[in-house]
């Protein structure tokens, strides 16, 4: 059996020139390549041909997240500049509450030229889009490790020429993100945020706001293609993950042991956790043949979440009275003790206790890691783009074709066909479409 921990990072490099690394998006999504991988096999299509690939009445899930402009500029009166980015609320907690907030609200940050920012409170003008103005200031609140706790807050917005205050008007921390923050593109492009990007970097079906990373597998998508799945029958499900700065974070140590996964936020809607057990139940019913429905995750987002549902239904069955930080899924907790519910128990636990419970979406978080020996529950097809070197995302697609073997083989095979063959790497790049040898999982 294969110990995660002892996973070596270096076994999970290959050289990617930066000439391979997409830039840009192409102009039409959807006219991206595809691989497609099955039973050992590689095929080329395009992103459009996806519609034909994925069998009727199969079960597509997706991440609606939407990108933040999450960075935001303050400049100094001594001409230096301090860059603030939000990476996730503090106060409230909530996203959603702390996206309304119309008088303050505090966040974890990453701060820029922190040096330069001696003390005191540093505030940016901000111009709304229908002429009202304010002032947005921030002051330090605490340090978090690697990051610092910011208390943003802001005036009642005013007229040019009136009193501040003195019309009736509130403005939202979303709307003054809005007007001024800057979209985070990857920082491996290596570019300035484009106005262009503020469309490009969000999916189409985009809807929850708080991630500071796009889940770029669903870049891909535009309403043709996902037109053309409903006509033919096949569940587009909708789940939310707010994508964090951790995302980028690179596997420094030896080994996956020393490497500490970053936590994320997730929500899924209890009618989403029904269609899924549903559709689980005819899956595992049934005669499995080469037509018959997959379970698809579009991207590694998607994946995580669904995937940890298994674990906080276990959670669950053991404590049905627990809180939300009590079901948040831990690194190792795949690689640990016994699993013996199945994912029917598993999701069936999960929606008895929204239903005792009163809730109607599972809201905690996930820190899973994905790697080699990693048993997948839910999850029988893979839409993803092609990741970083030595990634932990790189792990979680090599988990999933090669199983429990450390060789890599089949991950191999397929970056090696995508290198030769000019296929566009990362963010903006192109994607794949993996199926599961076995097709549905227990």
């Amino acid at each position: 059996m294969v110990n995660p921990r002892d996973i070596l990072i270096a076994n999970y490099n290959y050289d990617l020139p930066d000439e391979r690394i997409a830039k840009y998006p192409l102009q039409q999504r959807d006219q991206s390549k595809l691989l497609v991988w099955r039973k050992g096999e590689i095929e080329e299509k395009h992103f459009f041909d996806l519609p034909e690939l994925i069998p009727a009445h199969s079960m597509i899930v997706f991440n609606n997240t939407k990108v933040i402009q999450a960075r935001l500029h303050f400049h100094k009166e001594t001409g230096g500049m301090v860059e603030v980015f939000c990476l996730e609320p503090e106060e409230p907690k909530d996203y959603q509450q702390n996206f309304a907030s119309e008088q303050e609200c505090t966040w974890t940050c990453l701060v820029g030229n922190s040096k330069k920012w001696k003390s005191g409170a540093l505030q940016l003008d901000v111009t709304l889009p229908d002429g009202y103005a304010t002032t947005l200031y921030c002051e330090r609140a605490g340090e978090l490790g690697a990051s610092q706790k910011i208390r943003f807050y802001w005036d009642a917005p005013h007229r040019e020429g009136s009193t501040v205050g003195e019309e009736s008007r509130k403005v939202s921390f979303a709307q003054i993100l809005d007007a001024i923050g800057e979209l985070p593109i990857p920082p491996y492009l290596n570019r300035s945020t484009e106005e262009k990007d503020k469309e490009t970097y969000q999916t189409v079906y985009s809807r929850i706001e708080g991630s500071v990373a796009a889940p770029t597998a669903g870049l891909h998508y535009t309403e043709k293609e996902l037109s053309a799945l409903r006509q033919k029958g096949v569940d587009l499900q909708y789940l939310t993950l707010h994508v964090g700065a951790g995302t980028f974070k690179p596997v420094k140590s030896t080994t996956i042991e020393g490497h500490d996964m970053h936590t994320e936020f997730i929500s899924v809607p209890r009618s989403v956790i029904q269609a899924i057990l549903d559709f689980k139940k005819k899956q595992l019913s049934s005669e499995r043949t080469p037509s018959s429905p997959r379970f698809v995750a579009t991207g590694t987002t998607s994946i995580r979440t669904l995937e940890s549902l298994y674990y906080i239904g276990e959670k669950l069955h053991k404590n049905p009275e627990a809180h939300a930080e009590e079901l948040i899924v831990h690194q190792w907790e795949p690689y640990e003790g016994e699993h013996t519910l199945s994912t029917i128990e598993a999701l069936q636990v999960i929606l008895d206790y929204l239903d005792a419970t009163g809730q109607s979406n599972l809201v905690t978080a996930t820190q899973i890691l994905i790697a080699p020996s990693f048993q997948f529950r839910l999850v029988d097809t893979v839409i993803t783009n092609f990741h970083m070197p030595q990634s932990t995302l790189l792990l979680l697609v090599s988990a999933f074709v090669d199983g429990d073997s450390l060789e890599g083989e089949n991950w191999h095979r397929i970056y090696r066909y995508a290198m030769e063959h000019d296929f566009r790497f990362l963010s903006y790049g192109d994607s794949s479409i993996l199926f599961a040898n076995d097709g549905c999982r227990r």
